[in-house]
C-alpha cells in the first residue's frame, strides 16, 4: 500500500460520520478496482492498451460498454463492462449473465449445505450484505453445482482400493404429489496412500443387491480393476453381487449390523446377557475360538432365540472374514462405522429438510455434505505404513500394485 493511498484512506476516515459512510467508501474503492481489472482484461483480449498507436494493426477493437448491476458482499454496485467489436470478449472477473459475485455464491452454497431453506438464505443474505436476492436466484446458485456433481460422478478412479465400505442412506422425497423414500447408495474407498475417498453416490428407489451390482459395475467402468476387501451390511445377496463383479474380493459383513439385527429379537431382560455372549464370538482371537464361542452361544440360547443362531450360522463365512487379518486391518474392516459416520454427517447437514422436493435436491445436499466430510480427510489412516506392509504380506506386492 503506497503513501498516497494511505493518505487517501486517512482523509476519508476522518470525514466519516458512521459505518454507512465507510461501507460506501469501500464499495466505491471496490467498484474502481473491478473497473480497472475489467479494462486490463479487455487490453489482454484485444492485444493492446486503449489509444495505443499500434491499435490499427489489430483486427479487433473496443466497442463501448454495457452497464450491469452486481451483488457483492459490500452491497450492490453498478459496473461498466467493456465490449469488443467481434463480440468475443468473455470477462473472467464478472462473467456474462452473472449478477452475483462468487464470494456470495459460495456463502449461499455453504448455507444450503447446512440445511437452510431458500427463503431463509434469501433473508440471511439481505440482512448480512444488504442486497436483495430472490428465492429463484438462490435456487439458480445452488443449481450451478449440478454440472460439478455429474463430472464428479463420472471422474476416473484409481486401479485398486484396499478397502471399500458401502452403505445406503434414505431420504423422503416429494414425487408426483406423494412422499416416497429414496435411497442414496454411497461407497468410500481406502487407497494405496491410506487415504479415504468418497467414490460416488447413486440414487435408487430401494436399496437392493441388484442395484449394488450396478454401483460396482460403475466403479469398474471408471477404472477400478480390483478391490481387496469390502465391508458392507448383511443385505440379502450383497456378497454375491460383489463377487459377480470383483470375484477375488474378500467380503466382510459388518459385525455391528449383525449384532444390532440380532438384538432386535431379544427381550429387554436378556439383552445384556445375549450381547455379552455374542461379544465373546466376535472378540475371539481367531476363527476357531470364534466358532467355539458360537457353539456355546447356540447351546445356551438356541431354544429361546433360534433365529439369532440361524442368522450367525448362515452368515458365518462372511462374518468371520476379519479373523484372517492382523489386528490393525481387523479394526478397519469388521464394521461399516466409517461410512455410517459419513451418513450421520449427511443427516447433520440435512436435518432441517424433512422432505426434499425432488431427486435433484437430494443429490445437491448429499454431494455438498460429502464434500464437507471429505475436507476433513487430510491425512492417511493411523499406522498406515504398518497396515500397508500387512496388505502386501497377505495379498502380494503385485496384487496391491505397489512398487518397492
Amino acid at each position: 500500500m503506497d503513501d498516497k493511498f494511505k493518505q487517501l484512506v486517512r482523509e476519508q476516515f476522518k470525514g466519516a460520520k458512521g459505518t454507512k459512510e465507510l461501507t460506501g467508501f469501500f464499495l466505491e474503492m471496490f467498484k474502481e478496482a473491478v473497473q480497472e481489472l475489467l479494462k486490463a482484461e479487455m487490453d489482454e483480449h484485444v492485444g493492446y492498451e486503449k489509444h495505443a498507436p499500434e491499435s490499427s494493426q489489430f483486427s479487433n477493437s473496443r466497442n463501448g460498454k454495457s452497464t450491469k448491476k452486481v451483488k457483492t458482499r459490500l452491497g450492490e454496485v453498478d459496473l461498466e463492462v467493456p465490449r469488443d467489436r467481434d463480440g468475443t470478449f468473455e470477462p473472467q472477473l464478472v462473467p456474462k449473465r452473472k449478477r452475483v459475485l462468487e464470494e456470495i455464491e459460495d456463502h449461499v452454497l455453504s448455507l444450503y449445505t447446512y440445511g437452510m431453506s431458500t427463503r431463509d438464505i434469501e433473508s440471511h443474505v439481505r440482512e448480512l450484505y444488504g442486497v436483495e436476492m430472490s428465492e429463484a436466484t438462490v435456487s439458480h446458485i445452488t443449481d450451478r453445482i449440478i454440472d460439478h456433481i455429474e463430472q464428479w460422478k463420472a471422474r476416473p478412479l484409481e486401479k485398486i482400493y484396499m478397502v471399500v465400505w458401502m452403505d445406503a442412506i434414505v431420504f423422503k422425497v416429494r414425487q408426483q404429489g406423494k412422499v416416497t423414500d429414496k435411497a442414496v447408495q454411497i461407497a468410500v474407498g481406502l487407497n494405496k496412500e491410506g487415504r479415504k475417498e468418497v467414490l460416488g453416490m447413486w440414487m435408487c428407489e430401494n436399496e437392493s443387491a441388484s442395484f449394488w451390482m450396478t454401483v460396482l459395475t460403475n466403479l469398474q467402468l471408471r477404472g477400478v480393476e480390483d478391490i481387496l476387501i469390502t465391508s458392507t451390511d448383511n443385505l440379502k445377496g450383497f456378497t454375491e453381487a460383489i463377487k459377480s463383479v470383483y470375484p477375488t474380493a474378500k467380503t466382510q459383513i459388518c459385525i455391528v449390523h449383525q449384532l444390532r439385527n440380532s438384538l432386535k429379537f431379544v427381550v429387554w431382560k436378556d439383552k445384556k446377557a445375549v450381547a455379552k455372549a455374542l461379544k465373546q464370538v466376535y472378540d475371539a482371537p481367531n476363527e476357531e475360538e470364534g466358532s467355539r464361542q458360537l457353539e456355546i452361544f447356540e447351546k445356551d440360547w438356541s431354544k429361546k432365540y433360534p433365529y439369532i443362531v440361524q442368522s450367525w450360522r448362515s452368515n458365518w463365512s462372511n462374518l468371520a472374514t476379519f479373523f484372517e487379518f492382523p489386528a490393525q486391518i481387523r479394526k478397519i474392516i469388521y464394521t461399516t462405522n466409517l461410512i455410517e459416520n459419513v451418513n450421520r454427517n449427511i443427516r447433520k447437514y440435512t436435518k432441517a429438510k424433512a422432505i426434499l422436493p425432488n431427486d435433484t435436491a437430494v443429490e445437491k445436499v448429499v454431494y455438498l455434505a460429502l464434500m464437507q466430510t471429505q475436507k476433513k480427510w487430510t491425512m492417511p489412516i493411523r499406522d498406515w505404513p504398518i497396515i500397508l506392509l500387512q496388505f502386501i504380506n497377505i495379498f502380494g506386492q503385485e496384487k496391491c500394485r505397489i512398487n518397492l
